[in-house]
């Protein structure tokens, strides 16, 4: 059964209060917009979705930090163009990025899992985690002669 907001809400209490940290509506209106996010999200995409709110960049950085520290969130980091955030959701997933416009895919693959695994293993090394992320062109980028 899929987690609904306030499944997450109480994970976020939860985690606050075991830090000693204080309530704060500002985090909860973060994790909001990461819920209901279709995709991977900036900090400033996050800040342009809560303008009215009156929660500024920097909070939204600190949070995400904290989010992402308690393992409710995680980030993919774009070279140049920082880190996108999305709601850990449980269930690993792999991603294609887009070069030219930026899209991720998001996909799972066991014989690639399972390839990744004995690759470890046969270097000697326990796989504790790990994130994938393949660079490309999508179909309309590549039919747009991007790159």
């Amino acid at each position: 059964m899929e987690k609904g907001f306030e499944d997450y809400l109480d994970e976020l209490r939860d985690k606050i209060r075991r830090r000693g940290l204080k309530h704060s509506q500002q985090r909860e209106e973060i994790l909001k917009v990461l819920f209901h996010a279709k995709g991977h999200l900036t900090p400033e995409e996050i800040y342009a979705r809560l303008r009215t709110s009156g929660i500024g960049l920097a909070t939204i950085y600190r949070t995400l930090a904290l989010l992402e520290e308690e393992e409710m969130v995680r980030s993919i980091s774009f070279d140049n163009e920082g880190r996108r955030y999305e709601l850990n959701r449980g269930g690993h997933h792999d991603h294609l990025i887009c070069l030219g416009c930026g899209a991720i895919v998001e996909f799972y693959d066991e014989a690639l899992e399972q390839l990744q695994e004995k690759i470890a293993r046969q270097a000697g090394f326990t796989l504790i985690t790990h994130q994938l992320n393949l660079y490309g062109l999508c179909a309309t980028c590549r039919l747009k002669g991007d790159r």
